[in-house]
């Protein structure tokens, strides 16, 4: 099988289909555990649900892992359809990849809200992050986060609210277009529930004497840069220029394949970041 031909049936698979599909579990699963968790005791809570509430390990293992599928999905899914895009106006453009960066907060802050050693050490470097930003950095993370003061309050209002609420406002346009019957994936609908079943989500529990702790997989990259580069640089100009390229990244622009080398140099780099990250 050649190249053409395997990128050809890559296009054949709905991917946005089963991501949506995820997405749908994602949303049931975490409602049943946002009614078992306390934003005031945000990591007993999140350890009694395993322990102590009936099925409650499983129903976050399932929130946590169709919410990771739905996110690799819809990647797969741009990729797939890419080269349909010519035909976005620059806005519908703009605003669709402007909504991946949004998913990947519904994730950071969904590891956040575990308030568990990863949690914590995540929460501490947003929050570094922020207020390393000139001006609007401080008044950015007291709306989203300020863990220091508020603890998981306004995280978990983030979470549950205003990054989903973001998420649809720009990606509705594109969303309205498609309807899925739930019957057509009853197969991606089973490997999902089932992978739940033996694979449990994580929870990493405080250990004494342990200084560098690994944060979310999608995390690791910029936390090995944090080491070389102050936070306004590896935290927001990084991958501020990755998602700018995105934007620019249309068939039509003079440096096309200018930019499509950029993003194939920059995700490299953010690969071996993330290995050098994973070896510590």
């Amino acid at each position: 099988m050649n190249l053409k031909t395997l990128a050809g049936n890559l296009i054949v698979v709905k991917w946005g289909a089963w991501s949506l599909v995820c997405l749908y579990i994602s949303l049931v699963s975490g409602v049943l555990v946002a009614l078992h968790y306390d934003p005031a005791a945000a990591y007993y809570s999140t350890a009694a649900m395993d322990l102590l509430v009936p099925f409650g390990q499983y129903f976050r293992s399932l929130h946590f892992y169709s919410s990771q599928f739905f996110f690799l999905l819809a990647i797969i899914h741009l990729l797939a359809v890419y080269r349909s895009t010519d035909s976005y106006t620059t806005a519908q453009w703009s605003r669709l990849i402007a909504a991946l960066p949004v998913i990947l907060l519904l994730l950071f802050t969904g590891y956040i809200l575990r308030a568990d050693s990863t949690g914590v050490s995540a929460g501490a470097i947003a929050e570094a992050i922020l207020l390393d930003i000139p001006i609007l950095g401080p008044a950015i993370n007291s709306a989203f986060f300020s863990i220091t003061d508020h603890g998981m309050q306004r995280v978990y209002v983030t979470h549950i609210i205003t990054f989903d609420l973001l998420w649809l406002a720009l990606t509705w346009e594109h969303l309205r277009r498609y309807r899925i019957r739930l019957t057509d994936y009853l197969p991606a609908i089973g490997l999902v529930l089932l992978f739940s079943v033996f694979v449990a989500a994580p929870i990493d529990p405080e250990k004494l004497g342990v200084s560098y702790i690994s944060g979310p997989w999608f995390f690791l990259g910029l936390q090995e840069l944090l080491r070389y580069f102050p936070p306004l640089v590896a935290g927001w100009i990084f991958p501020a220029t990755f998602i700018f390229a995105l934007f620019m990244a249309r068939k039509q622009h003079r440096f096309f394949k200018s930019i499509l080398i950029f993003l194939a140099i920059w995700l490299l780099l953010y690969l071996v970041m993330s290995v050098l990250a994973l070896l510590h």
